[in-house]
């Protein structure tokens, strides 16, 4: 005897017949779409974007689809050409749960809560309740930054400063940083991988760093300058809070006396400063060290 919650193809409905069968790796859909740049048929327009735009391809002929110009789509279950609509003419199949008429766009996958921003122009993910639009940096961001975030002009309109993949309209998670900079949030990951704790647009430190400075502080107070170096002076620049200083100079690092971040540059050396230079290479060495071990104490 069959168990009772075993369903027979008879008691689908003929709308929901192909749910989660059809589609590509980027959107489960019952619905190809024909691309108006290239006449092509596409499972959906990253598809097309990959295929149009691979190392094969002529530069001179690399293009991505003009995704509201869409017009035609093909039926994955009856292959019926047909205009745009959620619901196939032909077989009367739904084509994607979540349907947007201004975007062109199909997704079987409805768990990732997808609305349309008009503001964006696209549709978007993870609940409309969730997100608001800052019109200042023209995108949506989470509600918990609504009274926080550090506003950009067109902040989402650029690339990944680590990837270079066009952020706005990535399939990708974004995170943003303190500094108000977007960036992938699996390029951030790998960057933490390397050590590296700085925004790669404007060098801020995007974690509390409190910890491996107050080790840097050890570091230099246990590796006293050469007597004829220690009231030599450097001005520096400080990454974090844009103050300028003027301090000793030290081969490990030099501390901003205004935040005391030592994640600063410097902006005017000393005279006869070039021999103690030449052990610049120690400088990153130490500070990798000093970044490796925080990280094993986190």
């Amino acid at each position: 005897m069959e168990p009772h919650n075993n369903h027979h193809v008879d008691d689908v409905s003929p709308s929901e017949i192909g749910y989660g069968h059809f589609g590509c790796s980027h959107y489960k859909r019952r619905c190809k779409i024909i691309s108006p740049c290239c006449n092509e048929i596409f499972d959906c327009r990253h598809c097309h974007n990959e295929s149009k735009n691979s190392i094969q391809v002529d530069p001179q002929h690399r293009h991505d689809i003009p995704r509201h110009h869409v017009k035609r789509v093909i039926c994955s279950l009856c292959s019926t050409e047909q205009d745009v609509q959620q619901v196939c003419i032909q077989c009367g199949v739904c084509m994607g749960r979540y349907f947007c008429s201004k975007c062109k766009f199909f997704d079987d996958d409805v768990s990732k809560n997808q609305y349309h921003c008009d503001e964006c122009g696209i549709c978007r993910t993870g609940g409309e309740e969730n997100f608001f639009h800052c019109n200042k940096c023209e995108c949506c961001y989470s509600t918990l930054m609504k009274d926080s975030h550090h506003c950009i002009e067109k902040a989402m309109h650029q690339n990944c400063p680590v990837c270079f993949e066009f952020l706005f309209d990535t399939t990708k998670d974004i995170t943003v940083l303190p500094c108000g900079h977007t960036i992938h949030l699996g390029c951030v990951r790998e960057m933490q991988q390397h050590l590296q704790y700085s925004c790669p647009v404007c060098s801020k430190s995007f974690c509390d760093m409190s910890r491996v400075w107050e080790k840097m502080d050890e570091e230099v107070a246990s590796m006293p300058m050469p007597e004829m170096y220690q009231n030599k002076m450097v001005w520096i620049l400080c990454n974090d809070c844009g103050e300028t200083s003027e301090v000793r100079f030290h081969i490990v690092a030099h501390k901003c006396l205004s935040c005391k971040s030592y994640n600063t540059r410097k902006t005017q050396a000393a005279s006869c400063l070039s021999r103690i230079e030449e052990m610049a290479g120690t400088i990153e060495v130490v500070q990798n060290n000093l970044l490796s071990s925080y990280i094993q104490q986190r």
